[in-house]
């Protein structure tokens, strides 16, 4: 069956066709270089990460591109607050960037162009949709002409006269039409600036994903992505420039993932704040258990972030993770499947069957986590590990292919409050001697809440620092 994933250009969910197969070609908006990521950027990252491994898991050979936006209005603004370069400031946060999607587990992109090398084609492309009437210059800056682009709006599926109603738009009288926007800005004092055939200046935001995209993939790309805050304007401006510029199909297929928020805020965002940067989650929880929630809920719904549910996230990932826990490589064999064997391959059945129904992640992770059920009922069972192992290496497998590693979190116990859990520990254990189960229970719920998990077995009990 083939993967089947929600246009947003079609407004349905359509089969992925890939222009060369098995080749993608997939471009996915990157970060603003004017401060550091936070938690609502990484459910974008994540969600395009997993989707990454899930075509190469089907087979396809994926070239994934993720640009840097290192020039554009609020990083110039930000300079000049922090008394420092725009080259400075961008090298700061991706380096900060970087770190972090590695602690979230998520795959390096291929390449990662910068909007500052690719400022000869970015001329290129606004000197051809002058030419072709696409474009006019005023005084330095160059417009595209929207009314040009007879399909304008055909992402948001919306006319152009609703997006004026609805845009909040500066008033610029030197513009032939409000919603024209800028290819190129002549440049002002002490703003960085490069030479062009209409004066020194510098590029605008939209043109610059249309130019790298052009340099890195070509005329044409097979999956653009992006949060559904970029629809409009820069997804639906990167339309128009390049297949004016073009004249062909820029993306066959466009994803946008819905977005994160803090209760009661509709998103979270760098201008408007309602903030969890990424330091602080990972600090508080594993990048399994965030990739987790973020997955729980499917790429398309909005997602409320909260300690509960990250938390519920966490505990969920202990199944997993004991499931694989002393995992050995299944031996080869002839001998007749287990049911443990049939559960496993069922498994990998509906795993795929669901992630091609548009990175269905939530009943994917559901389906693992039943598998996982049944293999730590199988050990309690009695089953050995060359049982255990075939499922257990399907589960390793598709838990990989939903970028969890199934580590067990750090959680750094100081010496202090290593002494007061042992000593409740030593206190249960003392309760249960006694057979005095109820104020045992209560010892142990008051571990619970200092985030400390016991596992009792005839060796003794043991505790685990789990938030």
């Amino acid at each position: 069956m083939p993967l089947y994933l929600y246009n947003t250009l079609s407004r349905q969910k359509q089969a992925f066709t890939p222009r060369h197969p098995p080749h993608v070609a997939m471009y996915v908006c990157g970060p603003n270089l004017y401060g550091p990521a936070h938690i609502g950027h990484a459910l974008s990252y994540i969600i395009f990460d997993t989707l990454k491994r899930y075509l190469k898991f089907r087979g396809y050979d994926v070239k994934h591109v993720q640009n840097f936006t290192d020039i554009e209005d609020r990083i110039i603004a930000t300079a000049r607050e922090q008394n420092t370069t725009i080259e400075a400031l961008a090298e700061k946060y991706i380096a900060r960037f970087l770190n972090e999607m590695d602690a979230l587990n998520i795959q390096r992109a291929d390449v990662y162009p910068r909007a500052t090398e690719a400022i000869s084609t970015i001329i290129q492309m606004t000197q051809g949709l002058i030419e072709k009437g696409a474009a006019y210059e005023i005084e330095g800056d160059v417009y595209f002409r929207v009314r040009a682009d007879a399909d304008y709006g055909k992402l948001t599926h919306r006319s152009l006269d609703e997006m004026e109603a609805g845009a909040r738009i500066a008033v610029d009288e030197r513009k032939h039409d409000p919603m024209d926007f800028a290819l190129w800005k002549a440049s002002k004092a002490g703003e960085p600036a490069w030479a062009s055939p209409w004066g020194p200046g510098r590029p605008g935001w939209h043109i610059e994903c249309s130019a790298m995209n052009l340099e890195q993939h070509g005329e044409q790309i097979d999956l653009h992505g992006g949060g559904f805050d970029v629809m409009f304007p820069h997804h639906e401006n990167e339309i128009a420039q390049s297949e004016s510029y073009t004249g062909k199909e820029f993306s066959r297929y466009w994803m946008h993932n819905a977005l994160l928020h803090l209760p009661g805020e509709e998103k979270m965002t760098r201008h408007l704040g309602g903030l969890v940067y990424i330091p602080d989650a990972l600090a508080r929880y594993s990048s399994d258990a965030i990739r987790a929630f973020i997955l729980g809920t499917h790429y398309r719904s909005p997602l409320s972030w909260t300690d509960e549910g990250v938390t519920a996230a966490e505990r969920g990932l202990e199944r997993l993770r004991a499931a694989r826990q002393d995992a050995v490589a299944p031996a080869l064999t002839d001998a007749t499947p287990t049911a443990l064997t049939q559960a496993a391959w069922e498994t990998r059945q509906k795993f795929i069957t669901l992630m091609d129904d548009d990175l269905n992640t939530a009943g994917a992770l559901g389906v693992l986590y039943d598998l996982a059920r049944e293999i730590n009922r199988a050990r309690g069972q009695g089953a050995s590990a060359q049982d255990l192992a075939p499922a257990q290496a399907t589960l390793v497998e598709l838990t990989g292919v939903l970028g969890l590693t199934l580590k067990e979190p750090e959680r750094a116990v100081s010496a202090a409050d290593a002494a007061s859990i042992n000593a409740l520990v030593a206190e249960r254990d003392a309760l249960r001697a006694a057979k005095k189960y109820a104020d045992a229970d209560q010892v142990r719920a008051q571990l619970s809440e200092m985030g400390v998990e016991i596992a009792d077995s005839p060796q003794g009990t043991t505790w685990k620092k789990t938030r």
